[in-house]
């Protein structure tokens, strides 16, 4: 249910609409649920992972955008059906702007804010695209539509202002002075509250002129986002339409303020607890956006009655510019767009109880007087006054030439102010309308070029400032780059972009484009370096990451779809060409997932197809990764070229981390980014997360800006130069810490069976290298610390339950560490963690020495096994972590919290003991362990009946009249438990040698340099490969198959004798 507009602000409450847009590529790509569903006003969002979790919001409006919609000649998007949920863009219009537009007419000030995630369709509902208008031209056309109804009771003016807020930095878009460094300053005065200093506003007649303005002020934004190396995202626009209505008849004007607000991009850096950065606090990127949040809930507690001392408006510049909008005087809407696909829950959620707080806020409209009209009045009185004066002092003879004339000389003045006042309208609009038509002949001339000549275009990460720039390559030789001294040179600006960056030739209608030495320029993904053939749409990246599309001659265009190549598809392409993509149905791998072989994390071919199931359903957790690096590789690019022209000598590098590195499991979990950083110089490395990197990318711009401003010549920014910037105010610096290289997981099924087991472990890199090999034992033994013999050995592990249980991990040695061969001064650690352990526990740190003696033992014991225990050592390994020392970091120390030991220093878990019943996490088994727990199932059944058999045996030789050849019959027979244990110690090593050749199997895989001759060969050597595993395994099941029906048969033998 709607309220009508006209009841909207019967109240005045900030009014709150939710909006639930369609799903995009992306979430189709991932196969995406609807977890959002809408009865009336009322909005229910469904927790992915819990289906109990539910969660309901009311709303002022609710509107279904999802689905139910179809798609007219004209490109507008309408209900399927007559009456319909689809909501379209007029429907929310007629609900939010008519109600703006009532109020603003009435003399009030009025806001509309749009706020959520970035790609959650803000924009779309602010501005729209193409035929679809949005809320802020439609509220424009029906503005200037009731002006010219209204034209006979009342004058109207209308003013237009366009800014964009980044990083705490207020930017005129309609300004055509230069960018002032830290951006235009916020005031306060007593009558206007805080307003912006300095910032233009232009009178506007007609709704074209004001979408003109606005195509200029996006102009600008995306020219300021390409030379800042902003993230639009990240900012916040605000456009202002000031309305002035006077009524000569009643001598009254009425002024009011229309805030349109399309907020930053809500979406928030997930952290771990583990990402805390000594510099979190210092960036303002995200300050604007949180001080909202604080001063919402402030007023939503306001609201409820609570006591509130303070209301933190004066925090961040957003918020004194919407300190009227919130709690002051003007009538407030808020727009909240959400995603309804499933991998975006968390910020959906958060979108909906932001919205919840905001609709408690209550303002304190009134109708505003214009200080403008009421200066006239003054200036008109004061007039009045001096004349009074000036004919008293005549009527009483004492009038004297300097009295006289001064006070002519202010009634001078006070006629020039007011006529200056009134004459100001008209001059401010004439000067407006000759900048319409320097603006109209431009783009009317950019359309006459576009039909003649090829030209680039703009891609930009935001779709709304994608399209905006376009530069013309006419006939002949053009260079491109930052110098613009050459009649014949195409400026642009950007990081990574030289003075003469590159060089396009038209000539017959071909267009080449030739980088110059030293310069980066990159074609449908791959680097170019020789003079390159432009084809119609191909896409061009110069520098670090000014992108473009080429556009070619107008007979080539055809009716291509330009709108797929949009800023996705050209990171897409970068990250193919690091071999990071997603793979093609066709050509999808095959992922094997098992508890013994992590191999799939060891290709850098992200296959997003669920082969297993036949279908091309893409896998969600590698279609996240896949975007996020996407996303940073750009951003990558950015800070490497930074840190270059700062001479700071750091190195930044994406790295996919999987998280199967890190579980007892093995299992394949979700994949995350980290970025290795290092030091060129030093060759110290750090290990950052995704969070903290895009943290210290806004803290990295900030210098970067500083320093073009020191070497522009430009005033000194507020603080410390960027050359003298002390180190640990240096984003681009961190204090050492150890770096996790790699691990290794040590399978503990050999403990269940008290078989010991020696192992030469790879230590494997998050991209599959090998880091060093790991020479570890698990030694079962005694209370004492004595190793235990064969006799020892169990067949069923259930005969641990409630018995006590020792072993020894013993670290021998580790070989080949790659991490010391790069540098000498380095060391390593090695970190462990057994099942209820609530610490990691560390080896003594070694230094200097690539193949170190690590000779580190630690004594476990569970003094009650449990059955959680036993399912823990049949199904888990101990993952063994290398961590990599540098000079200036301290040692990783074992913290013994919360860890119970004996006085011998033996570790005690399993505390809980044998009542725990915690049912074990199930996981995915390979051929060969499958393979496996069949013949241990058909070894318990053997076992079982020979148990049986041997009882009977007994009870028959306690009845047998001949003793002693029965006392001698049982002292010369083995006995058979010991030969079953030593037929299972034998394969259990057989097995370890599979498990390697199947590791080996998995990390195989050809060169990216390869060609077809090499990947002949790789062929052939991944056949061998596989046929030496198939045969390792048959091999090793053979045998044990062969020595269990050697031992039945002897059994047999001699139960057939002794009978």
């Amino acid at each position: 249910m709607r309220a009508k507009a006209s009841d909207m602000y019967s109240k005045d409450c900030v009014k709150v609409a939710i909006r639930v847009r369609p799903f995009n590529k992306r979430e189709r790509d991932a196969g995406s649920r609807c977890i959002v569903s809408m009865v009336s006003s009322s909005i229910t969002i469904q927790d992915p992972r819990d289906s109990q979790g539910r969660r309901s919001f009311c709303f002022d409006y609710a509107y279904w955008s999802h689905s139910g919609f179809a798609q007219d000649h004209s490109g507008l998007y309408l209900p399927e059906e007559p009456g319909g949920r689809y909501a379209d863009q007029d429907s929310v219009f007629q609900d939010l702007g008519v109600g703006i537009l009532e109020n603003a007419v009435q003399g009030y000030n009025a806001t509309l804010l749009a706020y959520g995630q970035t790609g959650s369709g803000k924009s779309y509902s602010m501005v729209g695209y193409g035929p679809n208008k949005g809320l802020v031209p439609k509220l424009c056309d029906q503005l200037f539509q009731a002006i010219r109804e209204n034209q006979d009771t009342r004058q109207c003016q209308v003013f237009f202002s366009m800014l964009e807020i980044y990083n705490e930095q207020v930017v005129d878009l309609l300004s055509r002075a230069s960018r002032t460094p830290g951006g235009l300053r916020v005031r306060e005065e007593q009558q206007r509250g805080f307003y912006v200093e300095g910032l233009r506003t232009v009178p506007c007649d007609s709704a074209p002129q004001v979408e003109q303005l606005m195509e200029q002020g996006t102009r600008t934004r995306t020219t300021a986002a390409t030379h800042m190396n902003a993230n639009s995202s990240r900012s916040h626009m605000l456009i202002i339409l000031q309305l002035k209505q006077i009524f000569s008849k009643e001598s009254i004007t009425k002024q009011s303020n229309i805030n349109l607000v399309d907020l930053a991009g809500s979406e928030r850096q997930r952290s771990s607890g583990s990402e805390a950065d000594r510099l979190k606090e210092g960036t303002a990127i995200n300050l604007s956006l949180t001080t909202l949040g604080n001063v919402i809930s402030t007023l939503a507690d306001v609201a409820v009655g609570k006591k509130v001392v303070h209301i933190p408006y004066r925090d961040s510049v957003l918020t004194k510019l919407l300190q009227s909008a919130l709690g002051g005087n003007s009538r407030t809407v808020m727009i909240a767009t959400l995603s309804p696909a499933d991998i975006c829950y968390e910020e959906s959620l958060s979108t909906l109880r932001y919205a919840e707080r905001a609709k408690c806020i209550q303002n304190r409209a009134v109708v505003n007087e214009s200080p403008t009209e009421r200066l006239v009045k003054e200036l008109k009185a004061e007039n009045a006054r001096l004349l009074q004066r000036l004919s008293r002092l005549g009527h009483e003879g004492r009038r004297t030439n300097d009295e006289t004339k001064e006070l002519r000389q202010l009634l001078t003045h006070n006629e020039l102010q007011i006529r200056a006042i009134q004459t100001l309208w008209e001059q401010h609009l004439q000067e407006a309308l000759k900048d319409w038509e320097q603006q109209y002949a431009n783009i009317t001339q950019e359309r006459r070029m576009m039909q003649m000549h090829p030209y680039i275009l703009n891609i930009n990460e935001d779709a709304q400032l994608s399209g905006v720039v376009k530069l013309f390559i006419q006939e002949g030789e053009w260079d491109i780059g930052l110098c613009d001294s050459s009649p014949r040179f195409i400026s642009i600006k950007g990081l990574g972009i030289q003075g003469r960056h590159a060089v396009f030739r038209n000539e017959q209608r071909r267009v080449t484009l030739t980088p110059l030495a030293g310069s980066k320029v990159i074609v449908n993904g791959n680097s170019v370096s020789q003079t390159t053939e432009l084809q119609h749409l191909d896409r061009l990246i110069l520098g670090s990451n000014c992108t473009y599309l080429f556009i070619g001659f107008p007979s080539e265009r055809g009716g291509d779809d330009w709108s797929r190549y949009d800023y996705d598809y050209f990171q897409s392409e970068l990250a193919a060409a690091e071999g990071i993509h997603l793979g093609e149905p066709e050509v999808q791998q095959v992922e094997v997932k098992d508890d013994f072989c992590l191999g799939e994390y060891y290709t850098f071919v992200l296959s997003l197809a669920d082969s297993s199931a036949g279908s091309s359903q893409t896998d969600p957790s590698l279609l996240a990764v896949f975007y996020d690096y996407i996303k940073l590789m750009p951003m990558v690019a950015e800070v490497n070229q930074m840190s270059q022209e700062l001479k700071k000598g750091v190195e930044f590098k994406l790295e996919i981390k999987n998280l199967a590195l890190s579980d007892s499991k093995g299992h394949d979990l979700e994949k995350e980014i980290v970025i290795r950083v290092t030091s060129v110089g030093s060759k110290q490395v750090w290990m950052w997360s995704k969070a903290k990197f895009v943290n210290r990318k806004f803290l990295m711009e900030d210098v970067y800006q500083q320093h073009q401003a020191e070497q522009s010549g430009q005033n000194r920014v507020e603080g410390l130069s960027a050359a003298a910037l002390p180190r640990d105010k240096d984003p681009f610096w961190d204090p050492m810490e150890p770096v996790l290289l790699g691990t290794a997981h040590l399978w503990l099924q050999s403990l269940a069976f008290r078989i010991p087991l020696e192992e030469q472990l790879e230590v494997l890199g998050s991209e599959g290298t090998e880091e060093a090999i790991l020479q570890a034992q698990l030694v079962p033994c005694s209370s004492t610390g004595l190793p235990l013999g064969e006799d020892d050995i169990l067949i069923d592990p259930s005969e641990l339950l409630g018995r006590r249980l020792d072993f020894q991990l013993f670290l021998e040695q580790c070989c080949g560490l790659r991490w010391i061969r790069e540098a000498r001064n380095r060391g390593v650690q090695i970190g462990f963690r057994l099942f209820d352990c609530s610490q990691p526990l560390y080896t003594p740190a070694v230094w200097h020495n690539v193949n170190p003696l690590l000779d580190h033992r630690v004594h476990f014991a569970s003094l009650h096994t449990s059955q959680h225990l036993l399912d823990y050592l049949e199904s888990s390994a101990v993952v063994l972590e290398l961590w990599g020392l540098q000079e200036g970091c301290t040692d990783l120390v074992s913290s013994l919290d919360g860890v119970r030991m004996t006085t011998e220093g033996v570790f005690i878990i399993d505390e809980a003991g044998p009542t725990d019943t915690i049912p074990a996490e199930s996981a995915e088994l390979s051929c060969s362990l499958r393979a496996f727990q069949q013949d241990l199932e058909e070894l318990k059944s053997m076992n079982a009946s020979l148990k049986t058999e041997n009882q009977s045996l007994r009870e028959q030789l306690n009845t047998a009249r001949n003793g002693g050849e029965g006392v001698r019959g049982r002292s010369v027979r083995p006995s058979c438990d010991a030969e079953f244990a030593r037929a299972l110690k034998v394969f259990y090593h057989n097995m370890t040698s599979v498990r390697g050749q199947l590791q080996r199997l998995r990390r195989h895989r050809p060169s990216e340099e390869s060609d077809l001759l090499g990947l002949r060969l790789f062929v052939d050597e991944q056949s061998r490969l596989l046929r030496d595993f198939s045969e390792q395994l048959e091999q090793s099941v053979s045998t044990l198959k062969q020595d269990v029906a050697a031992i039945v048969r002897r059994k047999r033998e001699r139960s057939g004798i002794w009978s």
